[in-house]
C-alpha cells in the first residue's frame, strides 16, 4: 500500500469517526455503539468492507485501552482507593456477584466453560463509567442526592478489575493447572506490590515527572505509561492495569496537569480501538448470538436497578433517588470490550460477537434508561413523601389520644393519606412549573 493511500484511508476513517461523534453528540447518545457499528460495517463481513490499514488500527487500539486506563487511574489516589475499599466494599460485594451472575450462568449453559464463564461475569458486571458519566451530566443530575452514590459504584467496579484483569490474563496465558496457579500468583503479587509502593513512595513518581513545559510533561507520562504497560504484559498482567495502576501512583499536581493534555489522545486512541473491536468481529455471526444477548440484557437491566436500589437505600435515599440510580448504571462499554478483546477467540468464537450485540443494545438503552424511568422514580417520590406525612399526622393523633383526644376513623385517616398525596403532587408541579 502506497503512502498516498494509506494516508486516504487514514484520514478518511478519521474523518468518518469524528462525523459519527458529532451526530451521536447530537442525539445525546453515547459515540461508542455508533464507532462499534461502524467497524462492524467496514470490516469482514459488513455492508461495504474496506482495507483499512490494519497495522495501524492494531496498534492503535493497544494504545487506546492502555489511555483509558490511564486516565482512569488518574483519577484516584492511592489512599482514595483503599479507602473506597473499606467504606464501600459490602456494595461492591452485593454489585459485583449480581450482576456478574447472569454472564456466569449463561456462559454455562452455553458450554464455555469455567474461564468462560469467569470472562463473560465480567462483561455483564461493569458499567460504563464514560457513559454514565455524560447521562448524568447531560440531565443535569450532578447535584443529585443519589448522584454520589453512583460514582461510589463506578468507583468499586473500576478497583474490582484491577484485580480481575490481571487474573483473567494470567488465567488466559496459562496452560494447565501448575502454570496457572503461578501465573496467577505472579498477577496478584504484581497487583500488591504496586498498589503498596503506589501508596507509600507514588509521591517520588510524580517528583520525576514533574515538568513545567506541557510537552515534557506529556512525553514522560505517555511514555512512561506505554513501558509500563509493555513490561505488565511481559510478566502477564494485562497493559491496561499496568496503565491503570501507573495512573493510580500518579498524583498531585502532576496528575493534575496530564489529565488535560491527554485527553485528546484518549479520546481519538478509545475511537480507534472501538472501530477495530467492530473491524475484528464477523456481523455475520451476530443472529446465532441474539438469543443469549436477549436473556443478558433483560438480566442486566434488571440486576443493575436492584444494585442501585440497595446502594442508595444503604446511604438513607428515598425511592425516587433509588429508581434514578439504577436505571444510570444500567449500560455498558468500555469494559466489557476490553474484556472482549483481551479473550477474543479462546473461549469461544461465539464471545466476541455476544459482547458486541450486548454492549451495543446496552449502551443504547443506557441513556434512555434514566428518562424512561423518570415518571416512575416522580410517582414513588409523592408516595413516599405522602407516607412520611401520612405517618408524621399519624404520630401527632397519638399523641393527642395519649393526652386524651378523641379518636380518628380509619377511613378518615385512609382519605387523609390519599389527600396528602395529592397535595405533595400538587407542590411538585408547581415547583417544577415555577423552575421552568
Amino acid at each position: 500500500m502506497g503512502t498516498a493511500q494509506l494516508l486516504l484511508e487514514l484520514g478518511a476513517v478519521l474523518f468518518g469517526l469524528g462525523l459519527v461523534g458529532r451526530l451521536a453528540s447530537r442525539a445525546g447518545l453515547s459515540p461508542v455503539p455508533l464507532y462499534l457499528l461502524a467497524g462492524l460495517a467496514f470490516g469482514t463481513g459488513g455492508l461495504l468492507p474496506l482495507a483499512a490499514p490494519d497495522g495501524f488500527f492494531e496498534v492503535g487500539s493497544e494504545i487506546g485501552v492502555v489511555l483509558l486506563l490511564l486516565m482512569l487511574g488518574l483519577e484516584y489516589s492511592a489512599d482514595e482507593l483503599f479507602g473506597q475499599l473499606r467504606r464501600q466494599a459490602p456494595v461492591g460485594v452485593v454489585d459485583v456477584l449480581l450482576n456478574g451472575a447472569p454472564g456466569a450462568v449463561v456462559a454455562l449453559v452455553l458450554g464455555w466453560g469455567p474461564l468462560g464463564a469467569l470472562a463473560m461475569a465480567g462483561v455483564t458486571a461493569v458499567s460504563s463509567s464514560g457513559i454514565v458519566a455524560k447521562v448524568l451530566t447531560d440531565l443535569g443530575r450532578l447535584g443529585n442526592r443519589e448522584t454520589p452514590v453512583v460514582l461510589g459504584v463506578l468507583v468499586l467496579e473500576d478497583l474490582a478489575m484491577a484485580v480481575y484483569l490481571p487474573l483473567l490474563t494470567a488465567l488466559l496465558a496459562a496452560s494447565g493447572a501448575g502454570p496457572m496457579l503461578v501465573s496467577v500468583a505472579v498477577a496478584a503479587s504484581v497487583l500488591v506490590a504496586v498498589l503498596v509502593v503506589a501508596r507509600r513512595h507514588g509521591h517520588l513518581l510524580s517528583r520525576l515527572l514533574a515538568s513545567d513545559s506541557s510537552e515534557t510533561l506529556l512525553l514522560l507520562v505517555l511514555g512512561l505509561a506505554l513501558l509500563v504497560a509493555g513490561a505488565a504484559e511481559g510478566v502477564h498482567v494485562s497493559a491496561a492495569v499496568g496503565a491503570f495502576l501507573l495512573g493510580i501512583a500518579i498524583s498531585g499536581e502532576v496528575a493534575t496537569s496530564a489529565r488535560p493534555l491527554l485527553e485528546p489522545l484518549r479520546d481519538l486512541f478509545a475511537a480507534v480501538f472501538f472501530v477495530f473491536f467492530g473491524l475484528t468481529t464477523d456481523p455475520r455471526v451476530l443472529p446465532q448470538a441474539l438469543a443469549p444477548v436477549a436473556v443478558l440484557v433483560v438480566a442486566g437491566v434488571a440486576t443493575k436497578m436492584a444494585t442501585g436500589w440497595l446502594a442508595a437505600r444503604r446511604a438513607g435515599i428515598g425511592p425516587g433517588g433509588r429508581i434514578r440510580a439504577g436505571a444510570a448504571l444500567v449500560p455498558r462499554g468500555e469494559f466489557s470490550i476490553v474484556i472482549a478483546g483481551l479473550v477474543g477467540s479462546a473461549v469461544d468464537p461465539l464471545f466476541a460477537p455476544t459482547v458486541a450485540a450486548y454492549v451495543l443494545v446496552l449502551a443504547v438503552l443506557g441513556p434512555l434508561a434514566p428518562r424512561v424511568t423518570d415518571p416512575l422514580a416522580h410517582r414513588a417520590a409523592v408516595r413516599a413523601r405522602g407516607d412520611d406525612l401520612v405517618a408524621d399526622l399519624a404520630r401527632r393523633w397519638s399523641t393527642s389520644l395519649a393526652r386524651g383526644g378523641r379518636v380518628v376513623p380509619v377511613r378518615r385517616v385512609l382519605a387523609m393519606r390519599r389527600g396528602a398525596g395529592d397535595q405533595v403532587g400538587r407542590t411538585a408541579a408547581q415547583r417544577t412549573a415555577a423552575r421552568r
